[in-house]
């Protein structure tokens, strides 16, 4: 147990552990939220990270303008990154 070969062995197995409980996951989210960002378009609804529902109406780079509830003068700009759930209209 006092052996260099063994202390080695035991810091790469605890790096190991950490990437697949940390890293890892956290990577695929951050991939999946990355593709969300791709496939928003005008006319999708989305939920925000407040918890509004709404339909973007225009868009930008790095913002939109999200249209809420039935009121047609509640638009709103907001980041991207304020989206967290798209739901794509039924054709």
């Amino acid at each position: 147990m006092d052996s260099p070969a063994f202390w080695i062995g035991y810091v790469v197995l605890i790096f190991g552990f950490m990437y697949f409980i940390a890293i890892k996951p956290q990577q695929k989210e951050k991939k999946k939220m990355q593709e969300l960002m791709a496939s928003i378009a005008v006319g999708d609804t989305v939920l925000t990270s407040s918890g509004f529902y709404g339909v973007i109406i225009d868009m930008t780079d790095d913002t939109v303008i999200v249209e809420f509830g039935s009121n047609k003068n509640c638009r709103i700009p907001m980041q991207k990154q304020a989206i967290v759930q798209v739901e794509k209209p039924n054709a």
